[in-house]
């Protein structure tokens, strides 16, 4: 996200000599995306980020696929993903392609026995049910139920919860994850018609140098794979740091819904994109207001891409016997629409209290085991009428 932040303290200028109280350097870091071409910070350390003491075994923590090739309307019950105490454990890859994986996760326990680095892949941890700290070396960031936690590749992190009651939907994304181009002028700041704006995104505070030596258990993944790093020095040794590169927090309930006086087409609700897929939030709306508007979604057939629902609370108009936690694929190819009797339940209707993730990627997903385990197989039958 393009907005220049900074915490704690930095030299007037960079690269240049920047001393502790006793005299020694601090550790210049250049964290910097697409080579030096895209966003970037510099982060100060009271010890060089680069003492690596042992090397764990490396293993495997690729998603089994199950299903590959698929042409079925399918239905995944989320909140049967059953609740584990390690946070990496917990996350179950449900739907994925090469361009970015879904992941649910019901962590129990907060992260205090190792930090984690995805070295790869952008992630947007949307929360569906907890609340707690997002803590990092740029500083911490609160969070709660509705908020999307947006943690850029090579970040190191840990996530604190507050209890054990925890419901997460995970976006791991190959590429950046940004704001839609077309709410952003030339500068990069969002415009007047953008649903959101700078002041609804929350960027780290309370920036806690810890300057401590010992054995610090990274656990970075790449590729599938889960390298066991043990560093000397404390991941959050940040002094200060400076750019635009860092993670930031964004509430769903800051989403600002635009509506009109017919059916609004889903690209109003976008919030993020990523290559070859976008992120949109459906949130509490007024309906259209047009006399002769029907409010329920047209029938819809995806030629180029898959469509995934995460539903998160409320009434869906278009659909029957929906459940939080509740997972859509809409596969391209094969049409689909609202339940037998929404349309005509949704005329008159003057609002929605939904509020669901919409995920749209431009290659298909494949499913894997975990999403299969939890699948509902009846859910293609579910637009059945009686036809004599």
């Amino acid at each position: 996200m393009p907005i220049y932040h900074t915490l704690g303290t930095i030299p007037p200028k960079r690269h240049t000599v920047f001393r502790k109280p006793d005299g020694n350097l601090y550790a210049e870091e250049l964290v910097s995306t697409e080579g030096f071409s895209s966003l970037y910070s510099l982060v100060y350390h009271c010890h060089p980020p680069t003492i690596v003491k042992s090397l764990g075994e490396p293993y495997s923590v690729e998603p089994k696929i199950a299903r590959e090739k698929h042409l079925r309307h399918t239905s995944l019950i989320g909140f049967n993903i059953k609740p584990e105490d390690d946070y990496l454990q917990s996350r179950k890859p449900v739907l994925v392609n090469s361009d970015l994986h879904i992941s649910l996760a019901a962590p129990r326990k907060s992260m205090t026995d190792y930090f984690y680095k995805n070295s790869q892949a952008d992630e947007v941890i949307f929360i569906h049910e907890g609340t707690g700290t997002l803590k990092t070396g740029f500083g911490k960031i609160k969070f709660a139920y509705g908020d999307y936690l947006v943690v850029p590749r090579g970040t190191i992190y840990q996530l604190e919860f507050d209890d054990e009651k925890n419901r997460l939907f995970i976006v791991e994304s190959f590429s950046p994850i940004r704001s839609p181009k077309r709410y952003r002028n030339s500068f990069g700041q969002l415009e007047e018609h953008s649903p959101y704006c700078e002041r609804d995104i929350r960027r780290p505070q309370d920036l806690e140098t810890i300057d401590e030596l010992g054995d610090f258990k990274v656990l970075i993944k790449k590729q599938g794979i889960m390298y066991p790093y043990t560093y000397g020095t404390h991941p959050f040794d940040f002094v200060g740091w400076d750019g635009f590169h860092y993670p930031w927090a964004l509430s769903i309930h800051d989403f600002e819904p635009i509506t009109g006086r017919l059916h609004q087409p889903p690209p109003v609700h976008q919030t993020f994109e990523g290559h070859n897929f976008v992120i949109c939030s459906f949130v509490p709306r007024k309906y259209d207001y047009h006399p002769l508007s029907i409010p329920a979604p047209y029938n819809h057939s995806n030629v180029d891409s898959d469509e995934v629902l995460y539903y998160v609370d409320g009434d869906f108009m278009s659909r029957k016997s929906v459940v939080k936690g509740q997972i859509t694929l809409h596969p391209g190819g094969i049409p689909h629409g609202p339940h037998p009797g929404t349309v005509e339940k949704s005329i008159g209707k003057e609002k929605t209290e939904e509020l669901a993730v919409m995920i749209d990627p431009f290659r298909p997903l494949m499913l894997t085991q975990d999403a299969v385990d939890i699948e509902d197989e009846s859910y293609h039958t579910s637009w059945q009428i009686n036809v004599e």
